[in-house]
């Protein structure tokens, strides 16, 4: 029933931003918001709610609903530079993960990245780079690391035509927190490939891997979606699907999964 919850949740959350009354100016075609969304950097003020389904988790066979709320907000620092805020603020639901029976939910640990980037790409490459911090906000024990955490993250990525190609990165180290959880020192990163079309459709190919070098573990998917810009109500929405296939040596991780995304957009009028 929890899992439930959640869901109904993050459906109500996207429903009462449907209700807000924002109507965005059409100034950006929707192909040009589909080929921003697929620049973790793009200067477009966005709120996704990603859903993800992982099922099948070793080794008891369990199942992990997270929602993911993503806020990216961009900052003009001056005429040459930006700053990109972007947070991921988990809440999941799980059953049968951590042991046969067992049942935890609640809020996971925030995820905040800072990336500096310059304001205009050169020959289509952009990049950014910055901090980022590990927020010791679980609400369960089973669904955070109890540490604070602190390090860099980077991406960099080339759009030509429809085309855009790139990777995300960081590394975060355990400076600080409860005593008795194991430290952690986490190498994630995210190739990527999209394309985007006329009309707001697009596709895209990525992978996600993290490796925890203290417990010389390894776990990662491979996620294949596609997705569409479309007004609801008033509100440009992209609305994104696609399976996620798991692997790694992970003691604890699922077999398969799916993901369900839907992107707030907010272009400048």
């Amino acid at each position: 029933m929890r899992k439930r919850h959640f869901i109904f949740a993050g459906l109500g959350m996207l429903a009462l931003f449907w209700l807000s009354g924002a109507t965005p100016a059409l100034a950006q075609s929707q192909e040009e918001l589909a080929k921003k969304l697929a620049n973790p950097i793009a200067s477009l003020i966005s709120l996704p709610f990603q859903q993800n389904f992982d099922i099948n988790y070793k080794p008891d066979g369990g199942f992990k609903y997270t929602l993911n709320v993503q806020p990216v907000i961009p900052f003009a620092l001056s005429t040459k530079w930006n700053l990109i805020s972007r947070t991921i603020l988990p809440i999941a639901s799980q059953n049968n993960v951590t042991a046969l029976g067992s049942m935890q939910s609640g809020l996971g640990d925030i995820l905040q990245s800072f990336f500096f980037s310059p304001a205009q790409p050169k020959g289509g490459v952009t990049w950014g780079a910055g901090p980022v911090f590990l927020l010791p906000t679980a609400t369960n024990e089973s669904l955070g690391g109890g540490k604070w955490g602190v390090g860099p993250t980077i991406v960099v990525l080339k759009q030509s035509g429809p085309w855009t190609v790139g990777l995300l990165a960081n590394h975060i180290w355990s400076i600080a927190g409860d005593a008795e959880r194991p430290d952690f020192s986490l190498t994630f990163f995210q190739p990527f490939v999209s394309r985007a079309y006329k009309g707001g459709f697009s596709w895209t190919v990525n992978t996600e891997n993290s490796q925890n070098w203290t417990a010389d573990a390894f776990s990662g998917s491979l996620n294949v979606s596609v997705a569409q810009v479309v007004p609801v109500f008033g509100q440009l929405v992209q609305v994104s699907l696609g399976p996620k296939i798991a692997y790694g040596n992970a003691p604890v991780r699922s077999h398969w999964g799916f993901r369900v995304n839907i992107t707030l957009l907010f272009p400048k009028k």
